[in-house]
C-alpha cells in the first residue's frame, strides 16, 4: 500500500502480541453492546449513543467500520485468538494522507481489562500501519484517563502536550486532551518514564506516609491552600478556586504519566489523617534537576513532618528517579520552611531578587536551597 493512499484500506486479520484484530461480525452484536454500555467506556467515549442498544451495535457492524475503512481509516475487532471472542476493538480515524498521519483510538471489553489487551491491540495496529508506510500515530486521551495514558506508554507512545478544550461533552462543555504521538521509527518497546510510579505506590518512613495526589484529596487540598499561611506563601498570593484544585487533583496522575511533576498526599502514618502536599516539579531534566515544594495544615507543623517529608521526597528523587540535584526556593521572611529544608540537608545557595511575583503587581526575592545526590540527608 502506498502512504499516499491513507493509512489502512484493507480489512485484513492481524495477529500478534496475543490478540487478533479482525473485520467485525454479526456475532459480535451482543458483546459490542455490552461494552459500549458498560459505564466506564460510556465515560471517557461519551460520543457513543446512551443507552447503546444491540440496534446500534449492529449500525456500527453494518455500517459504521465498513465505514472507516473505506474512508482510510479502520475499525477491527480485538479478539481471544483461542476462543475469538471480542475483547474490544482499535482503530484508526482522521486520517491526513498527505502528513501520513492518523489518529489510534480503542476500548477494552469490561470482562477483558487488566490483561494488557489494550496495550497488545495499540501495538500490533501501530506496527502494522507503520509498515504500510504511515509515518505518524497519534493517540489522544482525557486527561484524568490515566488508564489510557498507562497503555499509550507501554505502547511507545510519548506525550506532546494538551490541546485545551479538544473535544465536546455530552452533558456540555469541552474537556482537555493529552496527545500522546508514536513515529514509524521511534524505538520499538514502551517509551521511558521520567517519574517511576512510587515503589508500592507510596513512601514512607513509619510515621509520615506519601502517596500521589488524586481526586479524591480535592476536598481536603483545597482546605489546606485555603489555609492564611499558605497562601500568603504562594506565588502570586491568594486563595486559590476550588475548581483550580479540583483541576488539579484530578490531573496530578496524568502529569506524573507525561515527567512533569510528582504531586503527593502527605498522610500521618499511625492514623491516616490528611497531612499536607508536597510536589517534585522535574522543571530541568536536562541537566538532571528538580524543584521541590510543601505544604502542611497548622495543626501538623512544628513536629518534624515537614522534614520527614522533605527526606522522604529527596530519596525518592536521586535513588529512583535518578537525580543529581534538588532544590527549593523560600521567601527570606519564610524562616520556618527555611529551618526545615536545612535539617534535610539542603544548603542555603543565594538570593534571587525579585524572581517571584507578588501583590500588587510587585516582586519578591527568593531565597535558594540546593542538595546533591552526593550530600548527606539531614
Amino acid at each position: 500500500m502506498n502512504a499516499h493512499d491513507g493509512p489502512q484500506r484493507s480489512e485484513q486479520r492481524i495477529e500478534a502480541y496475543g490478540v487478533r484484530l479482525r473485520p467485525f461480525r454479526l456475532d459480535d452484536v451482543e458483546d459490542v453492546a455490552a461494552g459500549c454500555a458498560d459505564p466506564l467506556t460510556q465515560r471517557f467515549l461519551d460520543g457513543l449513543p446512551d443507552p447503546y442498544t444491540e440496534a446500534d451495535a449492529r449500525w456500527w457492524i453494518t455500517q459504521g467500520a465498513p465505514a472507516a475503512f473505506a474512508s482510510g481509516g479502520a475499525a477491527y475487532a480485538v479478539t481471544d485468538p483461542a476462543t475469538d471472542r471480542l475483547l474490544g476493538t482499535v482503530g484508526l480515524s482522521h486520517p491526513v494522507p498527505q502528513r501520513g498521519q492518523a489518529e489510534i483510538g480503542y476500548w477494552v471489553a469490561p470482562w477483558a481489562r487488566g490483561r494488557g489487551v489494550a496495550t497488545a491491540a495499540t501495538r500490533a495496529l501501530s506496527e502494522h500501519v507503520f509498515a504500510s508506510g504511515t509515518a505518524r500515530l497519534e493517540l489522544l486521551t482525557r486527561v484524568e484517563n490515566t488508564a489510557s495514558q498507562r497503555v499509550a506508554l507501554a505502547a511507545g507512545y510519548r506525550p506532546e502536550g494538551v490541546r485545551r478544550s479538544a473535544t465536546p461533552i455530552r452533558a456540555g462543555g469541552r474537556w482537555d486532551l493529552t496527545v500522546w504521538v508514536r513515529l514509524a521509527d521511534d524505538p520499538p518497546g514502551p517509551s521511558p518514564r521520567p517519574l517511576p510510579d512510587l515503589p508500592d505506590g507510596r513512601l514512607t518512613d513509619g510515621v509520615v506516609v506519601l502517596r500521589r495526589l488524586g481526586p479524591d484529596d480535592t476536598d481536603q487540598t483545597y482546605r489546606l491552600h485555603s489555609d492564611p499561611e499558605v497562601v500568603a506563601s504562594r506565588v502570586p498570593p491568594g486563595a486559590p478556586a476550588r475548581d483550580e484544585i479540583e483541576r488539579r487533583c484530578r490531573g496530578a496522575e496524568s502529569q506524573w504519566l507525561v515527567g512533569t511533576a510528582a504531586a503527593m498526599t502527605v498522610l500521618d502514618g499511625a492514623s491516616g489523617d490528611f497531612v499536607g502536599n508536597c510536589t517534585l516539579n522535574y522543571d530541568q531534566p536536562a541537566s538532571g534537576q528538580a524543584m521541590i515544594g510543601y505544604s502542611l495544615l497548622p495543626q501538623w507543623r512544628g513536629r518534624g513532618y515537614a522534614t520527614r517529608t522533605v527526606r522522604l521526597l529527596a530519596r525518592w528523587g536521586f535513588d529512583h528517579v535518578g537525580l543529581s540535584r534538588l532544590w527549593a526556593g523560600t521567601l527570606p521572611e519564610n524562616a520556618a520552611s527555611q529551618r526545615v529544608l536545612e535539617k534535610a540537608g539542603f544548603r542555603r545557595e543565594g538570593l534571587l531578587r525579585g524572581r517571584l511575583p507578588s501583590a500588587a503587581g510587585s516582586r519578591a526575592d527568593s531565597t535558594v536551597y540546593g542538595l546533591l545526590a552526593t550530600d548527606p540527608l539531614g
